[in-house]
């Protein structure tokens, strides 16, 4: 695809992506509790206003460079994820034959963008906020592993474009069942989301965001919104099909999957509560990364 064409096509797609993140998760999370929707769809620029307005904090010998910096390295991982992703037959922005690997290498950068996030202000609960992620999302990453290799089988290939035309006959998800749920666990850690939020969750006043404030906080905040768009349109690619599908154009059934992709993640966030560090460390290596090892095998078994 050629960057001129591409690259506004995927800033746009991102902008629509950051409004619906943030929209859902005003929607649902008012459904949830039993109140009126109202104006959510608005409710996004009306937060960003008020975040802008907050008094913006300072700490004692911060590093400043990474600090300004750590958001950015978030969201360009997360455009590069989407820039990944193709809309069409040989239709993606950055077109690898090893795209899937270079997507795994995305989500363990990451893992050093969100630490240096909470590294960087020099203040304890973001200090906390941070070692607590590394903990949780490196064997994360396993997962991610097993689950992405496992629906390239069938395609014979780690490019992203492949995977998605082995699907044509018939969907990952319905081929491997057990790797889009373990992908949505994946999707929650890269996003600081529901049960995996351990930088940024309430205990910690807000864990690596704790001391951020103003365009601080609406750079940080942005850039997770981005990478949930970036995952979950790979999941959509990678279990879901892509853009196959029949009558509409490529593009918009991409965006449909996608869409239904962060409506299951948010609700997620919303009905499935944080366990203590230790419990989930267990649950990810006593059961999870065995489910997914499983899951791989499957993927080998039918393939042979």
């Amino acid at each position: 695809m050629s960057l001129i064409v591409g690259l506004p096509a995927l800033l746009a797609l991102l902008l629509i992506g950051l409004w619906a993140a943030a929209a859902l998760d005003t929607a649902i999370g008012r459904l949830i509790v039993g109140r009126p929707v109202g104006m959510a769809a608005t409710d996004p620029l009306r937060a960003v206003v008020a975040d802008y307005l907050r008094q913006r904090t300072d700490t004692e010998a911060p590093d400043h460079l990474n600090w300004l910096l750590a958001p950015g390295y978030y969201f360009l991982l997360a455009v590069v994820g989407l820039a990944l992703v193709p809309f069409a037959p040989d239709q993606s922005l950055i077109a690898l034959d090893t795209s899937v690997v270079l997507w795994g290498a995305a989500e363990a950068v990451v893992v050093v963008a969100v630490f240096l996030h909470g590294w960087s202000p020099n203040a304890p609960f973001p200090l906390i906020g941070a070692y607590r992620y590394v903990a949780i999302g490196l064997p994360v990453m396993l997962l991610s592993m097993f689950v992405l290799i496992a629906a390239s089988i069938p395609a014979q290939s780690l490019d992203l474009r492949a995977v998605v035309e082995s699907q044509r006959g018939l969907w990952n998800v319905i081929r491997q069942p057990l790797g889009l749920p373990l992908f949505l666990a994946v999707v929650m850690s890269l996003t600081l989301r529901g049960p995996f939020d351990y930088a940024d969750s309430a205990d910690l006043a807000g864990g690596t965001s704790a001391e951020d404030g103003g365009p601080r906080w609406i750079a940080w905040q942005t850039a997770r919104a981005a990478m949930l768009v970036a995952a979950c349109a790979i999941a959509a690619t990678a279990f879901l099909g892509g853009y196959l599908g029949p009558v509409l154009p490529g593009w918009l059934w991409l965006s449909l999957k996608t869409l239904a992709v962060m409506v299951a993640v948010v609700l997620l966030t919303h009905l499935v509560p944080r366990m203590p560090v230790a419990r989930m460390l267990t649950l990810i290596w006593i059961v999870l990364l065995p489910i997914a090892f499983l899951d791989l095998l499957i993927a080998g078994l039918g393939a042979l």
